[in-house]
């Protein structure tokens, strides 16, 4: 295996690891016995976690992975039945705070400048498939699938997933999906274009660290212009989009990655971008 796997840091009770190596953060949610299902330590640590790799300029690409043959299977259910007995507000209350925590994740997904890659095997389940719709991109196994299941437990959806389902697949497909709580294969969820790639589970990692490879040695100013104009485009008019292009283009050319893919287009070879 490549050197991404060396330098893991942990989190609060290793239910977060990160590791970061040639410009590639991976971050690997760590509860392998509860399928790393979202408790409020886990949706803390991957706060943490998602804002420091976004804070840190040696990070030019992210990767968001699970441990032990799954991503993520949905909330903690054994955590919710723990305060069901629990005053009603307070327990309201409670859930909130956490799932203030998971916002935040996705919030730093969304914003941060960087590239962000869903590497998804096993469930993606509730709060799982949510962190997936949040990634730029996402690598599947043959074996992963994807499934809401929110309303089996008689609540709604949490961490963007009615935002981001909508806009991937329209409302009515949306719909179905999450009220019908239908599993997702990964076959299905690459025609969908919920994911970008499916691999053989064995090759899952290489093939991720490849793709992430890849974009750690892009232009990083540009690719980050580029995510905040994907961002933009759902609630711009055509006019507002045509503005905020030529504002990127314009701060684009004067960065160092621009002189330099120039000079390397002229010269007929591969460019090396600093991400300056």
């Amino acid at each position: 295996m490549k050197s991404w796997q060396i330098t893991a840091r942990p989190r609060a009770g290793d239910t977060v690891l990160t590791a970061i190596a040639d410009g590639v953060a991976t971050i690997t949610l760590n509860r392998p016995k509860q399928l790393n299902a979202l408790d409020f330590e886990l949706a803390d640590a991957l706060a943490d976690a998602m804002h420091d790799v976004e804070a840190d300029p040696a990070v030019r690409c992210v990767v968001l992975r699970g441990t032990g043959g799954n991503f993520m299977s949905g909330g903690d259910i054994a955590t919710f039945a723990a305060d069901l007995d629990a005053d009603e507000r307070a327990r309201a209350a409670g859930f909130r705070l956490g799932i203030h925590a998971a916002h935040a994740a996705v919030i730093a997904m969304r914003r941060m400048p960087k590239p962000v890659i869903a590497s998804v095997d096993g469930a993606a389940a509730g709060a799982g498939l949510s962190l997936v719709l949040a990634a730029d991109l996402a690598i599947f196994s043959d074996r992963a699938f994807l499934v809401s299941g929110y309303l089996a437990l008689g609540t709604t959806p949490d961490c963007g997933m009615t935002f981001f389902l909508p806009r991937a697949l329209g409302a009515r497909k949306a719909a179905e999906l999450l009220m019908l709580s239908e599993r997702i294969d990964a076959a299905a969820a690459l025609a969908l274009g919920l994911a970008n790639r499916v691999v053989p589970p064995v090759r899952l990692d290489e093939e991720t660290m490849q793709l992430a490879a890849r974009l750690a040695r892009g232009p990083t100013f540009a690719l980050g212009r580029l995510k905040a104009l994907l961002r933009e485009s759902t609630r711009n008019g055509l006019d507002a989009q045509l503005a905020a292009e030529t504002e990127a283009f314009g701060a684009c050319a004067t960065s160092a990655d621009f002189k330099e893919g120039v000079r390397a287009f002229l010269a007929r070879r591969r460019p090396d971008f600093t991400g300056g």
